[in-house]
């Protein structure tokens, strides 16, 4: 997976190739789908929803620019397997999900990791973590059809935001607060499940 679905596609960030070599992906995906653990796609976990493939995960953690400090928001927790690639780049992390028995397993499976600067709260992504911010990084695994502007309100000053936009056509952005500016930039088209409001008990 390293070598051929991440260094051979662009991923050179030491930090994020060691974080990415150092979590089990099988241990965040169900059983019925191990012989997938590596391939370069998503992969099914239940309610819908996805675990992002490799590659993906890799290049939005690049994106993020990591120096090990951060203290990051992320929206869509999902089996958890993000988070555990974040806990190894940041010093702090909170996964929003919405989905309540996502967030459950995702969290035992995120201390069986030994993940424990990863906080999972059940909850709305659109509304963050206003309690918490601002963040020095917010990455967001689902797709919203436009930026969600309490997302931006809670990024720090020279902060990142990583996530994909649209509906049909999707891109992947990286906004950074600068100056009291917002700076965005796109990289590349993308494929991801919708990012849904609100959030099921």
């Amino acid at each position: 997976m390293i070598d051929e679905h991440l260094k051979a596609r662009g991923i050179v960030d030491p930090r994020v190739l060691a974080a990415m070599a150092s979590i089990k992906r099988e241990n965040f995906i169900p059983d019925k789908y191990l012989v997938d653990a590596y391939g370069d796609h998503p992969v099914p976990i239940g309610s819908n929803q996805t675990i992002s493939q490799p590659y993906i995960v890799a290049l939005m953690s690049q994106l993020c620019e990591f120096s090990g400090t951060e203290k990051v928001l992320e929206i869509g927790c999902g089996s958890g397997y993000q988070a555990a690639v974040l806990s190894r780049l940041a010093a702090e992390v909170y996964s929003i999900e919405r989905i309540k028995t996502l967030a459950e397993s995702s969290g035992i499976r995120l201390l069986q990791e030994g993940c424990l600067n990863v906080t999972v709260v059940h909850g709305d992504g659109y509304c963050g973590l206003p309690e918490r911010a601002p963040f020095d990084v917010i990455i967001v695994t689902a797709a919203p059809v436009v930026i969600p502007e309490k997302l931006v309100d809670q990024l720090a000053e020279n902060g990142r935001m990583v996530l994909p936009v649209g509906d049909s056509v999707q891109k992947l952005l990286r906004l950074t607060r600068m100056g009291g500016e917002i700076i965005t930039e796109d990289f590349a088209y993308v494929r991801f499940v919708p990012m849904v409001k609100g959030y099921n008990l």
